[in-house]
C-alpha cells in the first residue's frame, strides 16, 4: 500500500497547527497568558502562550507538519515499495 504523500502531508500539517493552536488555548484559558520563555518558543520563532502566538504557533506547526509528514510519506513509500511480498 502505498500514502499519497500530498494527502498525508496537508492531514499531518493541519492536526499538527490546529493541535498546537488548541493546546496553546488551552493552557491560556486554564493558567493564564504567560511571557515565560517555552522551548516551543525557542524552535518556533514568535510562538508564546498568547493569542497572537497561538497564531505564529499555527503558522509554524502546519509547515512543520506539512514537511515532516511529506518526508515520512516519501520515504514510507520508497521503502514500502522495494518489499516484496511472498
Amino acid at each position: 500500500m502505498k500514502l499519497n504523500v500530498k494527502a498525508f502531508a496537508l492531514t499531518c500539517g493541519t492536526v499538527w497547527g490546529l493541535g498546537l493552536f488548541f493546546l496553546t488555548w488551552w493552557i491560556i484559558a486554564f493558567d493564564g497568558s504567560g511571557t515565560s520563555p517555552m522551548l516551543l518558543g525557542r524552535i518556533y520563532r514568535g510562538y508564546s502562550l498568547s493569542p497572537i502566538g497561538s497564531v505564529v504557533g499555527l503558522v509554524w506547526a502546519f509547515f512543520d507538519g506539512l514537511i515532516g509528514g511529506a518526508l515520512f510519506a516519501w520515504l514510507y513509500n520508497r521503502f514500502a515499495g522495494s518489499q516484496r511480498t511472498t
